[in-house]
């Protein structure tokens, strides 16, 4: 029988055909360039808040997605997580398929790709998905093995919870908001992972690990392999590759800050700082994007890597906010939502078709 996940530790020659894609959907690979100008943010400097926030404010703006670095994770942890990671898909298969399963709706599974159920074409991931939070209902479902699992996977899951949420308040600040306004408006935010492995894949230039994508969450917090570089986003119609920093997150916005951002302008409104160097102020609508993104693996070295995912509460209502001014007023662009609701229309198709934001327009 055909094995359901890649992570078998067998090591293919040649590309099995449900995961070469369209000539005309490959990755191109020779196309993409490096991107030289990752905005990287210290996030220690707590003396010069302002300028943290500024920079932020640029990050959201221009690239959708940003690094932070001496962000209150220790490298210890981090090093930890991965290694934990690594471990887990080193299981024996028949240990790791106790976890199998296709429904999205489960709170802890190890699956491939991303939604066999609906997808044509294959992606070369396997992903272990966790919901984390509250932690004293979810740990109890969580794997025994490897032993230190649930030891280790607890106390990451807290410290970027909280670098979550302080990302949220310098965004909120970004925005001339009150520091706590996106995390009051988001609720009791749920949290998940995915522990993303990617073996090595013999034509790399035919299938993705994911293909382009948004985040269907609020803020998403990746920890990235130290040694192999997998991650692209785009920007200005260009594929990018992120290369790994030592130490670093890479911090996405997801599509509920880009929705929650109109929104942002009726929540409300406002100054900061624009990348014209003619200008030190110009008036922002606010509109900060969350980046389409996507996975791309190697030919030699497999790749890991954990996100973390941080989302409104699911009777959370995204919809407009009332408009500060007249001239804001015009008819929404989307209907009201639960989170909930777009949680589960996001998994229920395939990661490749239109965006997800688009089914909810009025």
């Amino acid at each position: 029988m055909e094995a359901k996940i890649l992570s078998t530790g067998t090591r293919y020659s040649t590309l099995p055909e449900s995961y070469i894609r369209p000539e005309l959907e490959r990755p191109r690979l020779s196309q993409v360039s490096e991107c030289k100008n990752v905005p990287i943010i210290n996030l220690g400097d707590h003396l010069n808040r302002p300028q943290i926030v500024q920079q932020i404010a640029h990050a959201c703006r221009v690239y959708g997605f940003f690094q932070v670095i001496d962000h209150g994770v220790s490298v210890e942890m981090m090093e930890k997580m991965l290694a934990v990671a690594g471990e887990f898909y080193r299981l024996p298969v028949e240990e790791k398929m106790k976890l199998y399963s296709d429904d999205p709706a489960k709170t802890v599974r190890l699956s491939t790709s991303f939604n066999v159920r609906k997808e044509k074409v294959h992606n070369w991931r396997d992903y272990l998905r966790l919901h984390c939070y509250p932690l004293d209902q979810y740990t109890p479902e969580w794997p025994s093995n490897p032993p230190p699992f649930k030891e280790i996977v607890s106390s990451y899951c807290k410290q970027v919870r909280e670098l979550g949420f302080k990302i949220q308040e310098l965004i909120s600040e970004s925005l001339g908001l009150e520091k706590d306004h996106i995390k009051n408006v988001l609720g009791e935010q749920g949290q998940h992972m995915a522990m993303n492995y990617y073996p090595p894949c013999p034509q790399p230039e035919l299938t993705y690990g994911l293909p382009g994508h948004t985040d269907p969450n609020a803020l998403t917090i990746l920890l990235q392999d130290p040694t192999v570089t997998g991650l692209q986003v785009l920007k200005n119609g260009v594929w990018l590759a992120i290369r790994p920093h030592p130490g670093a997150f890479v911090i996405n916005i997801g599509d509920q800050l880009q929705w929650v951002n109109p929104l942002i302008r009726g929540f409300e409104l406002v100054t900061i700082g624009e990348e014209n160097p003619r200008s030190d102020q110009a008036v922002s609508n606010g509109k900060y994007k969350s980046v389409w993104h996507r996975a791309i693996v190697n030919a030699e070295s497999e790749r890991l890597s954990v996100a973390s995912f941080l989302c409104p509460a699911n009777d959370a209502v995204i919809g407009p906010a009332k408009p500060l001014t007249e001239e804001d007023e015009s008819s929404a662009i989307y209907r009201n939502f639960t989170y909930a609701e777009y949680y589960k229309t996001f998994w229920s198709r395939n990661l490749d078709e239109e965006h997800c934001l688009e089914l909810f327009k009025n």
